[in-house]
């Protein structure tokens, strides 16, 4: 329904990450797959998710006799460390483990970084050979006809720096996690509770605000979406707020809600 309501087209749907197999985090997945089905769907979904819940699904989707018109690709998570499990033309998506009640990971998400741009003026002096330009873009220095080596700085712009954004739900607090999501541009850290139930959230497996504001200082991101917030809070002002006191670009995350992931770099 939310999908539908903010005009995100199924068809332009072709991976899904699963966090871990908890109710609020799977349980819309079976809808969706129902509804591309009807809808007369063709291309696969990937569907990356803890190990084991592909035969879960399919046993799922077998109770309500759903035979879908396109394939379901599972792939298994189960590292203990990070892995890359996506590389694409423009994004590479890398795992990695959180600490909850059940198997659980989280997602980094980072654009591949561009080719470098030749400056226009080097064409001119150099008249750079059409065998050379993809080397040069990659970063290679030139050799002229000459034998002259030019350095690639001199003759390139760097490309900007690669967007990336990190999910983190559902999760207690670790070390190792700030590692993971290094410099990451926006952290969208999972907050449950306020700091006065930090113990209700670790017996849990969840994180506090002040959690998730720890884990943005510590791993240099530039800004924290929070989420995932106890139904007992009506308001999550105070939640935003208690993170801002924290790390000041806090804000919280909310249905329909679209970031500029570019405006939440570091300044």
């Amino acid at each position: 329904m939310q999908l539908r309501k903010n005009r995100i087209r199924f068809s332009r749907i072709n991976h899904i990450f699963i966090s871990h197999i908890h109710g609020d985090h799977v349980f819309g997945l079976y809808g969706l797959i129902s509804s591309m089905n009807l809808t007369g769907r063709k291309a696969p979904l990937h569907i990356y998710a803890p190990a084991g819940y592909g035969e879960k699904m399919i046993t799922h989707l077998a109770d309500f006799d759903i035979v879908t018109t396109f394939e379901l690709r599972f792939i298994p998570l189960s590292a203990k460390d990070p892995v890359t499990i996506l590389e694409e033309k423009f994004v590479r998506v890398v795992s990695f483990p959180l600490r909850h009640r059940v198997p659980s990971y989280g997602f980094l998400f980072r654009e591949r970084e561009a080719e470098r741009k030749i400056r226009m003026e080097a064409l001119d002096r150099y008249h750079i050979p059409v065998n050379q330009m993809k080397k040069v873009k990659s970063g290679a220095d030139l050799v002229t006809g000459e034998g002259i080596l030019v350095p690639n700085d001199e003759i390139t712009i760097p490309p900007p720096k690669p967007l990336s954004y990190a999910y983190c739900s559902d999760t207690s607090p670790f070390p190792r996690l700030a590692g993971f999501v290094k410099d990451v541009d926006l952290l969208y850290h999972e907050a449950t509770f306020d700091s006065a139930r930090k113990e209700l959230a670790h017996q849990t497996g969840h994180s506090t605000t002040a959690d998730a504001a720890a884990a943005a200082i510590k791993a240099g991101a530039g800004t924290l979406l929070i989420g995932h917030f106890s139904a007992r809070y009506r308001d999550v002002g105070p939640l935003v707020e208690e993170a801002a006191a924290i790390f000041p670009r806090a804000i919280a995350a909310s249905e329909g809600l679209t970031i500029d992931v570019a405006a939440c770099r570091k300044s």
